[in-house]
């Protein structure tokens, strides 16, 4: 009797009941969803229960767009939606208020999805629809919040409304779709366009967003869904205003293609002036070294690209004068049967190879040398063995910079792995008709790790891979420049095709795989 009592006396924790995972309940709308010849400038749409605006900013989509409505709860929680129209509302158009996912419920964020209010300030509710999907030309997955707009074709239209108007319609991929739809459209001619619209102000900004169309007009109603890739355009070569960066160093930030422009000084120097060019590692910056230093307080340049010419004045000031050095970019692990690369942080003038040593084990092996990068870049090319230790040194003297001055004492040091330590990939075409192409191995980032060019061969090998996961892509290169291009929408040039194989391929050490990839008609 006495245990009996005591395992009735226990107590449990309490477990708070079942977790609420219904959505709020819509009740009615003020004015009644759907409603024609709308004139007011108050919506208010009402729930079940307590509810508030998630992430609304991104979730919410007005087609055609507002500039000024003001939508509420905002940080606290309602029984309704308020929506307050402050702009001037066209005649006789459909507008539809897209909640997304943004519409929650108060304890615990189950959202009323994909809800729509949709009002006609003529007779009727505009009732046409255009579908399609997102595909990004350059990831295996396009991004997600892609809005899709349509521009009403009349005898205003112009190829540049993209960059200073909004759209007639839009839509939203949102979080998690590929495909779109566009609904409540009037019958008409109209531009379908894509857009990664980074600011979220629906127009294109070629520096920042992301663009896909199609060459022709569309006509609505229409039983055609529609593919739109998605492409970033190459930036029209051009330079930012100079800037005196170093005693002897003058750096221009360059936008597009930093190879194809031209930097020259205008200023009149003395006959013993020289200058030269580097790029700073990794971006999109140039550096003009210059010496002596003129005893005046500007220098002007010309800089020329494609379809770009500027004059540019660069203000001299006292910067502190740049000193020689050498990094390693190979690091302390080297891959088999690859250079061993030095970078220098001033261009180089003179090399001594007499002075630079490659040492395995004590014994000196022999090397080639390559100045590269603008006399940047050092690579020393030798014949590499598994599990071995190589020392690099260059004694004092062996280089020169552009400036006179020499290097100090130094050494690297790098090991190589055994071979078993990577893994090996032999990929086959097959149905390979739109020669050339260009495969690309990538990581899961969409960064090249290597790549192959062909022009008839079918057969590749992709060896001393690190263990990891990767993707292979095929570019098309119908120009045969051996380089993607892109897209450019004035010019009305949709971008090369890449063809995605979405599969991730594990690589292992140790380990070796063969695989036939099917390029489809």
């Amino acid at each position: 009797m006495s245990l009996t009592l005591v395992n009735c006396a226990k107590r449990g924790s309490p477990t708070g009941g079942l977790k609420d995972s219904i959505p709020p309940v819509f009740i009615k709308s003020e004015p009644p969803n759907y409603t024609t010849n709308f004139e007011g400038n108050r919506i208010r749409i009402y729930f079940d229960e307590y509810i508030k605006l998630k992430d609304y900013q991104k979730q919410l989509i007005i087609s055609p767009p507002l500039e000024n409505s003001v939508i509420s709860p905002q940080g606290s929680a309602s029984k309704y939606v308020n929506i307050e129209i402050k702009d001037t509302l066209e005649p006789n158009t459909t507008y539809v208020f897209n909640f997304g996912q943004s519409i929650v419920d108060n304890n615990e964020s189950n959202p009323f999805s994909y809800f729509k209010y949709v009002f006609s300030t003529g007779d009727y509710i505009d009732s046409l629809t255009v579908k399609g999907v997102i595909i990004d030309e350059l990831k295996s997955k396009p991004d997600n919040f892609v809005s899709v707009m349509l521009y009403t074709v009349d005898s205003t239209f112009t190829d540049s409304i993209i960059y200073n108007e909004r759209p007639r319609y839009v839509t939203n991929t949102l979080d998690s779709l590929t495909s779109f739809e566009i609904g409540n459209i009037k019958e008409g001619e109209y531009m379908l366009i894509a857009m990664k619209d980074e600011d979220a102000n629906f127009t294109f900004q070629p520096n920042k967003d992301k663009i896909a169309f199609l060459k022709q007009f569309i006509t609505v109603p229409s039983d055609s869904s529609y593919t739109l890739k998605l492409f970033k355009e190459v930036l029209e070569t051009k330079s930012s205003r100079p800037r005196h960066s170093g005693s002897n160093r003058i750096t221009f930030g360059i936008s597009g293609p930093v190879d194809s422009i031209s930097i020259d000084l205008l200023t009149e120097t003395i006959p013993d002036f020289r200058s030269t060019i580097s790029r700073k590692t990794n971006t999109d910056t140039l550096y003009y070294w210059f010496d002596p230093k003129p005893e005046i307080d500007s220098l002007v340049f010309k800089v020329k690209g494609p379809r770009y010419i500027d004059t540019l004045v660069a203000k001299l000031r006292t910067p502190k004068a740049d000193s020689l050095r050498f990094t390693s970019k190979t690091g302390r692990t080297m891959v088999l049967n690859t250079p061993f690369e030095i970078k220098s942080n001033i261009p180089l003038e003179t090399i001594k190879d007499s002075l630079i040593r490659v040492v395995k084990d004590s014994i000196p092996i022999d090397y080639t040398l390559l100045l590269s990068e603008r006399n940047t870049n050092i690579s020393l090319t030798f014949k590499t063995e598994e599990k071995s230790k190589y020392t690099i040194t260059a004694l004092p003297g062996a280089m020169t910079d552009f400036f006179g001055a020499i290097n100090d004492s130094l050494s690297f040091t790098t090991n190589t792995k055994e071979l078993s330590d990577y893994g090996n990939i032999r990929f086959t075409l097959t149905n390979a008709k739109n020669f050339p192409y260009i495969i690309q191995l990538t990581d899961l980032k969409g960064e090249v790790i290597q790549e192959r060019y062909t022009t008839s061969e079918t057969v590749f090998d992709f060896n001393t891979l690190k263990p990891a996961t990767y993707l292979i892509q095929i570019i098309e290169d119908k120009n045969g420049n051996k380089v993607y291009d892109t897209g450019n929408y004035l010019e009305k040039r949709q971008p090369e095709k890449v063809i995605h194989f979405g599969e991730d391929i594990e690589v292992n050490a140790s380990w070796s795989l063969i695989k036939a990839l099917e390029l489809k008609d």
